[in-house]
């Protein structure tokens, strides 16, 4: 009885228990997405779902997105005389970095918050547990289709994103900032490569990944009845929202280490 006191009164101990269950959490989607039978109609209609409460608002947010970096970078060429880079750098700005993030950032806030809540309400409605009498997986029936979903969408919402980020770069420099299509596209060609998108799309994934895993804790761990439910879904969302920061530093920091500049 001591040593369990101790261990709840340690300072950081429940911290490390919910970081604990959420790497774990995480293990068995990875070890059940392989366990038959697949739940194929579920994924379809998660994957319908998150798109469609993550695409129009996605879309809205990638053009000024897209138009601050390029003004912002347009300025700063001008300022030091290589307008010719404008275009390689606000592109490569948007793919690898505004891209995947702004997509994170909206498949957590409007896909991952409405997930944390439909599992959430489930939860509070003793649902998961009827299942686990019964003996269905609650993590392979609802958990794997929900994650595999948000990859999935992710992947071409970054797309998408990508798209319209570098169309509205464009414009803005070129129309705004009275800059050179020839150069803008040219600049691009010479120092883009393709593991730019690469790691692009990887961070889609991986983000993907874990804004489905984190709303799927939440959403099985609510306390205090419906208003637990609440205050679970603002969880997922801020916790979602600084590991992805996280991972987003640590992927690019590999990237750049691992793949040489075009041209050097």
């Amino acid at each position: 009885m001591a040593e369990r006191t101790t261990t709840a009164s340690f300072p950081g101990a429940a911290a490390l228990r919910q970081t604990g269950r959420l790497y774990g959490l995480g293990l068995d989607v990875v070890r059940l997405t392989f366990r038959r039978p697949f739940q194929v109609r579920e994924l379809i209609q998660q994957f319908w779902f998150i798109a469609s409460v993550s695409i129009l608002p996605t879309a809205l947010v990638s053009i000024p997105f897209g138009a601050v970096i390029a003004l912002h970078i347009g300025s700063l060429t001008t300022q030091i005389g290589a307008q010719s880079f404008t275009g390689a750098a606000s592109v490569l700005a948007i793919i690898q970095q505004a891209s995947p993030i702004v997509t994170a950032l909206l498949i957590a806030g409007a896909g991952g918050s409405a997930m944390c809540a439909d599992l959430g309400s489930r939860t509070i409605r003793e649902e998961i547990d009827a299942m686990e009498v019964l003996g269905v997986s609650p993590i392979q029936r609802l958990i794997v289709p929900r994650v595999l979903a948000a990859m999935g969408v992710s992947v071409f919402l970054n797309g998408m994103v990508s798209v319209v980020g570098v169309l509205g770069g464009y414009f803005f420099n070129v129309i705004m900032q009275h800059g050179t299509p020839g150069a803008y596209l040219a600049s691009f060609s010479a120092l883009a490569q393709l593991p730019d998108l690469w790691i692009s799309e990887i961070k889609a994934v991986i983000f993907g990944f874990v804004a489905g895993v984190v709303a799927s804790y939440r959403g099985l761990n609510p306390k205090g009845g419906p208003k637990g439910v609440g205050d679970a879904v603002n969880q997922s969302v801020v916790i979602t929202f600084l590991l992805l920061f996280v991972l987003n530093l640590v992927l690019t920091t590999v990237y750049l280490q691992l793949v040489p500049p075009k041209g050097s």
